[in-house]
């Protein structure tokens, strides 16, 4: 009985076979973060002008606009939860009140698939850290080529650069190893019991 306690498929997860409760909890955890979203871009707001002198300097906040795109993967484990959890918060957030209007669309959608793009390269079966810190660094380096183009054309490549590595170290830090470290937390209180992350190690 023993032996039939963890089956072949929590080991191996079929990344590409959605259950109910994966699409429930996948909408739930964007619903919930876009309201972050909605929050933090207040926050962003209200805290600028403490970077008028050095702009690039902001980027350190960055990474809370990607968690979705790491962590929904490493809960429910499925090809396709980062986007659809990215782009399910940028909507909420769209929706609230964005200072950036439609254009957050846009951003959940490519920022989502560049984190989707950390466990596609491994074929979306393995949701360790390699692949949570993978997610979130190209996560990063999708949004800040994305906020260089649209509205920082005109900085020279130092500030570009430092923004760059800023919104990746920030990302890496906030959505890897944060993502993992909350993956942990629920699994440890029972929450994802129905998934296998909240029965394997990760």
């Amino acid at each position: 009985m023993a032996a039939q306690a963890v089956r072949p498929s929590d080991a191996a997860p079929t990344p590409s076979r959605w259950r109910t409760v994966d699409i429930v909890v996948t909408a739930v955890l964007g619903v919930a973060f876009g309201v972050v979203f909605w929050a933090w871009n207040l926050l962003w707001a209200a805290v600028g002008t403490a970077f008028t002198a050095f702009p690039p300097g902001q980027a350190f906040m960055y990474g809370v606009w990607l968690l979705p795109a790491v962590l929904a993967p490493l809960v429910v484990r499925k090809a396709g939860a980062g986007l659809f959890a990215e782009l399910i918060a940028a909507i909420v957030s769209a929706l609230l009140g964005s200072a950036w209007g439609s254009i957050v669309l846009l951003y959940g959608l490519l920022q989502g698939l560049g984190g989707e793009a950390g466990y596609a390269a491994f074929g979306w079966r393995r949701y360790g850290w390699p692949q949570a810190l993978l997610s979130a660094a190209l996560a990063g380096a999708m949004a800040a080529a994305l906020d260089l183009f649209n509205y920082y054309r005109d900085w020279d490549a130092g500030w570009m650069t430092t923004y760059t590595a800023l919104i990746v170290l920030s990302t890496v830090v906030i959505a890897g190893v944060g993502g993992m470290a909350l993956t942990r937390a629920l699994a440890a209180s029972g929450a994802l019991s129905s998934f296998a992350s909240g029965r394997t190690r990760v």
